[in-house]
């Protein structure tokens, strides 16, 4: 093996540098006023920096076995820009890609080609943003206003104007503030937030944020409070089902419910990616299911179709969470009271049963159970399945990589084969589940399959997606399959 040119190497890495810091400004400009985010094979470039650009560049690389460097991306990109498109999501990887693989034409003609499909001229994806609330501000509700604050700026299609908590002493605000500011898991907040005792508002990178006092969600005037026509997220899982959830719709000024739990009854539970184009346009009362079942189900959708899934035993290794008791104490459910940081706790698990939601045809066949270990995020879906075709390795980890990079799930699906993976390296991951493709295991018509999920980020990301599709705001990505 020849010695790597200590001269040449570093060169090739200021050059992809010198791109990445070029590109920058491009992205913002056509994020923040045209309303066109891009991506490198789903990973979001805009709010990024010139190495996170790089990084992205080197994950794509690993997944697509393609050489991708900023130095070839910048001119697909830049042509992007000369164009005069209306709201879309633009994968510029799965355009340099493409290119080479079918192209012939100047990378200006490839990508008009490509990208003709999309209206013209640039405009705002509603004429009004759409309201949120976020009922409850714990973990996931924390996240979510990560994430909308993140997003204001690509045109605006969300604005979060409350959150409902109830008041628990003088300095509440700071204290809600500092936890939104501080993450031991997920870091520093990515902007700036004041704190106006007058009004009981957070300033979240200039976006005005009331924090409401509450005992029931029927008894808040959103309306008073300039919010109209609002999506309201509750968080706090205390009511499930269409009667409880229904009293948000009392509340003046709400207008759709969001729920970040499993459903019960009547109430859809709702899988982007994998069940939501049943949803229906006149539902106003939602679940997001679990975080478990937002991760099972990709996976168990590309297997059934592609091979069939006869039957299936699938098990957690979940994170604890806040239910649990830190140190031994009394708690309601068996075994959840001992100590969550000392020990495994065998517990249960729905989301085997409610996969049927979203997959009716898996109905009776899958039974569930978890484990809660003492990580506070990260979690681990074990998939033991028996298939109607018999399968290699290759070909069941090659059929999940394919739809992880295109399709209806590419967002929801990602993939790895890197050999030294743990869960720590999937915090902040997008993705509802990540498959390891290093620990599949093929025997006899059984197949173990091996998925990570970020049991909080991940999951913040698949409400939001749910948000964009009740709010009719979801843009077409491009190039289309």
């Amino acid at each position: 093996m020849a010695t790597p040119n200590r001269e040449q190497e570093l060169k090739d890495w200021n050059d992809e540098l010198r791109a990445a810091e070029h590109m920058v400004p491009i992205i913002g400009t056509l994020w923040r006023e045209r309303h066109v985010p891009t991506y490198i094979y789903g990973a979001p470039l805009y709010q990024r920096s010139p190495i996170e650009i790089i990084k992205a560049h080197r994950a794509a690389r690993r997944l697509t076995a393609q050489r991708l460097l900023t130095t070839d991306t910048l001119a697909y990109l830049q042509a992007v820009a000369d164009l005069d498109l209306s709201p879309a999501r633009v994968d510029i990887g799965k355009l340099v890609v493409r290119h080479r693989e079918r192209g012939s034409e100047t990378v200006g003609d490839f990508v008009a080609a490509q990208l003709e499909p999309v209206a013209k001229g640039a405009q705002p994806l509603r004429d009004e943003p759409q309201d949120v609330v976020l009922y409850g501000f714990g973990r996931v509700g924390r996240l979510l206003a990560r994430i909308l604050m993140e997003r204001l700026g690509g045109g605006e299609k969300f604005r979060l104007k409350g959150i409902v908590v109830r008041k628990k002493g003088e300095d509440d605000l700071t204290k809600r503030a500092s936890l939104l500011r501080r993450d031991s898991v997920h870091g520093p907040f990515e902007g700036t937030i004041a704190v106006d005792e007058e009004s009981s508002s957070l300033i979240v990178n200039g976006s005005v944020i009331r924090l409401i006092d509450a005992s029931s969600p029927d008894r808040v005037d959103y309306e008073a409070l300039d919010i109209r026509g609002a999506i309201v997220i509750d968080n706090t899982g205390v009511w499930r089902d269409r009667e409880g959830l229904s009293q948000h719709l009392k509340a003046k000024g709400a207008d759709k419910v969001i729920l970040t739990a499993p459903g019960k009854g009547d109430v859809p539970n709702i899988v982007v990616g994998v069940n939501d184009d049943a949803l229906s346009a006149t539902e106003n009362i939602v679940s997001a299911a679990s975080c478990t079942t937002n991760a099972i189900s990709p996976l168990l959708k590309v297997v059934h179709q592609e091979f069939g899934v006869l039957s299936g035993h699938i098990e957690t290794c979940h994170a604890f969470t806040n239910d649990q008791n830190l140190i031994d104490n009394y708690h309601m459910k068996k075994r959840r009271g001992r100590s969550a940081a000392l020990n495994m706790v065998i517990t249960e698990t729905g989301a085997a049963k409610a996969v049927s939601k979203a997959l009716p045809d898996l109905k009776g066949k899958l039974t569930g159970s978890s484990i809660r270990v003492p990580t506070a995020n990260v979690s681990l879906a074990i998939l033991t399945l028996r298939l109607d075709k018999q399968v290699s390795r290759e070909d069941l980890n090659e059929a999940i990589r394919q739809r992880s990079l295109s399709g209806s799930m590419q967002y929801q699906l990602d993939y790895t084969s890197e050999p030294d993976i743990v869960s720590s390296d999937i915090i902040g991951s997008r993705a509802a589940v990540v498959l390891d493709a290093e620990a599949t295991i093929v025997h006899e018509g059984h197949v173990v399959l091996y998925g990570w999920y970020d049991n909080e980020y991940g999951y913040a990301c698949q409400v939001t997606r749910l948000m964009e599709r009740m709010a009719g705001v979801k843009p077409q990505t491009y190039p289309r399959p």
